[in-house]
């Protein structure tokens, strides 16, 4: 099975292939490095959830994403750092130095302590440290747990405490556009409840004003003196664990993910290959922060594994103004350009001036990634930026999944707009209704499941796989439900619909209600609250809140700052809502559930809220539609 897919025939062979998941998975594997080849392919089922790849292989994902590189492209760049600032110089390293820099970082772990299966939590700002860092707690076979520099200290300290973690790695400060985050203060209120951190190590980055604690708080910049570039590859087992990455659940604790290592590393260098379509000397630039699956998979681990460049942007799509995106692929020479809907419709709303007087000639291939793109937002994208010569491959996945299950490939599947299109080869879709059948017209509409485990799945909630099991598998039994709806074709393209669950995305990143909730519900006024999500222009969706107060409420704006300052400091700035609405009472049925479908559609302009009758308290609906007006 050729690892490469380069014509539709080679598509569709490996769509035949992929009915033998063993034989198909295991071509693909033999294109990596491994200390000791597999006994098994894949076992396990969706029944007792218990599926592993890869079983009695040994390996090292850095060896495969730097070292085999160093036999032949050593010197070229592997890394890009595009700064904040325009006016600083943007910096590159090859994957000779790449090699120096994360066995440096390694040696400065270890020194501290870490060893194989220690959880180190990265808290910091989208600087090249951040990526040595990751790729050095792989390397030592620590598992890495990075955390959004945008999450309070609430949020943080809560991540540190489930995974249990080590070591944290920050920044003193880091830039988003104009505002400077004080990382290192957010870390050090959160590690006060937080006692299996035995060390925090800084990196210098914005230079601010910051407290140090004698024994505990470290500078990375004095570490490095006391170890040198060369760290021996830990022997990894396949199943061992990798990374824990946290995503918003339907309760308010977050879940932590956990992905291992071979399955990962075979399925997302796969499919970076084959959605992307780069060739030798192609510049790969994912617009994701690395706090997010899709920085882990396509910002850092993909692109690496197949030798490519991949370039680090700092900053944001706005600062200093609607140009900086338009600005670095210039500069660079951008072939392959991967972002968020989100960044795109903001970037459509402020104009093609902005766009005019770049090159952008470079670009080959566009890509959009976190929620659904709508049509109008793709087709203004191909038109200005890939001057209708680009493929857009939308490309639709989650952190659970590890890596790109539904997209074209670029250049050799036919793209359709707003359409995730077909399966990528090893991947099985379904279709369900909500009476739990499976749907078996073509063409059709459902919620999304996968029939069969695939190797980049996420194998648990780190500490609590009863939540694994009735959060992903419940629904549907033996199979794994997305918590996302979907239409499909007559052709078997899927068209991804959004959250069919208590789950609203925001700018590409998944809020779970129920956090935002808890939060609001810790003001001392609120007796009770609702979160939902409503389509927003640029956002995709925005957060409405719905609240009841104690009392009648005198000063209703100073209420409703309070309220977003609470979830700000619970949860973190991108969770705040953008809509506040206190009612007297709240949709519910007769044994208390409160009906968050009406309030969907009340946030959603909708009148149709069906048969309301049966509700415990149907009067309420049209007050609360009022006071939302």
């Amino acid at each position: 099975m050729s690892y490469r897919i380069r014509n539709l025939q080679d598509y569709q062979h490996a769509q035949q292939m992929a009915q033998r998941p063993s034989d198909f998975w295991g071509s693909i594997a033999e294109n990596y490095v491994w200390q000791k080849k597999w006994n098994n392919v894949c076992s396990g089922d969706f029944v007792d959830i218990n599926f592993k790849w890869f079983e009695g292989a040994e390996l090292n994902i850095t060896s495969n994403c730097i070292d085999r590189h160093l036999i032949d492209k050593a010197d070229k760049v592997a890394l890009i750092f595009e700064p904040n600032e325009p006016s600083e110089q943007s910096h590159s390293y090859t994957y000779r130095e790449l090699h120096s820099e994360v066995c440096r970082f390694a040696n400065v772990l270890k020194k501290h302590g870490v060893t194989k299966g220690d959880r180190v939590c990265l808290y910091m700002a989208m600087v090249p440290e951040l990526l040595f860092a990751t790729l050095a707690c792989a390397r030592i076979g620590a598992v890495h747990c990075v955390v959004f520099g945008g999450f309070s200290a609430v949020s943080l300290k809560g991540r540190i405490q489930d995974c249990g973690a080590k070591v944290v790695v920050t920044n003193d400060g880091g830039y988003r556009g104009k505002k400077l985050i004080e990382l290192k203060a957010i870390v050090d209120d959160a590690v006060t409840e937080c006692p299996t951190i035995k060390s925090v190590i800084v990196v210098e980055r914005a230079r601010n004003s910051i407290q140090m604690k004698a024994g505990f708080d470290f500078f990375y910049h004095s570490e490095i003196k006391f170890v040198n570039d060369q760290c021996h590859a830990q022997i990894m087992q396949a199943e061992d664990p990798l990374f824990i990455l946290y995503t918003s659940g339907s309760t308010g604790k977050p879940k932590g993910l956990l992905h291992t290592t071979a399955g990962y590393m075979v399925q997302v260098g796969y499919t970076f290959n084959n959605v992307f379509q780069l060739e030798e000397n192609d510049i790969f630039w994912c617009t994701a922060d690395l706090g997010w699956i899709t920085g882990h998979s396509y910002l850092t681990y993909g692109p690496l594994l197949n030798g490519k460049t991949t370039v680090m942007f700092e900053g944001i799509p706005t600062y200093p103004d609607a140009a900086r995106f338009w600005n670095v692929i210039d500069r660079h020479r951008v072939t392959h350009f991967y972002t968020a809907p989100t960044a795109i419709r903001s970037l459509e709303l402020a104009g093609e001036k902005f766009v005019q007087g770049h090159d952008l000639s470079s670009l080959k291939v566009l890509g959009s990634v976190g929620e659904p793109i709508n049509e109008e937002a793709w087709h203004w994208y191909s038109k200005h930026i890939g001057s209708n010569r680009c493929p857009i491959v939308d490309t639709w996945w989650q952190t659970e999944t590890g890596a790109i299950m539904i997209s074209n490939l670029a250049g050799i599947t036919p793209a359709i707009p707003a359409h995730a299109t077909l399966p990528l080869p090893g991947v099985l879709p379904a279709l369900m209704n909500e009476q739990g059948q499976l749907i078996t017209n073509q063409t059709a509409e459902g919620r999304l499941v996968l029939t069969h485990s695939w190797p980049s799945q996420a194998r648990t909630i780190y500490g609590d796989h009863q939540r694994f099991k009735e959060t992903y598998f419940s629904t549907f039994a033996g199979m794994y439900f997305t918590g996302d709806g979907a239409r499909r074709d007559a052709a078997g393209n899927y068209r991804i619909t959004g959250r069919v669950d208590d789950i609203v995305i925001v700018s590409g990143h998944n809020i779970g209600t129920a956090e935002v909730e808890d939060a609001i519900d810790q003001h001392h006024d609120i007796v009770e609250c609702a979160v939902v999500g409503y389509p927003h222009d640029i956002k995709g969706q925005a957060i409405a809140a719905f609240a009841i107060a104690h009392h009648q409420v005198k000063d209703l704006e100073k209420l409703k700052v309070e309220i977003n300052q609470s979830v700000v400091k619970m949860v973190g700035a991108l969770a705040r809502p953008e809509k506040v609405i206190i009612v007297s009472g709240l949709p519910k049925t007769r044994s208390g559930k409160i009906m968050r479908r009406i309030l969907r559609k009340i946030a959603s302009g909708e009148s149709d809220f069906g048969d309301i009758s049966t509700l415990l308290n149907p009067e309420i609906v049209e007050e609360i539609r009022k006071a939302y007006k």
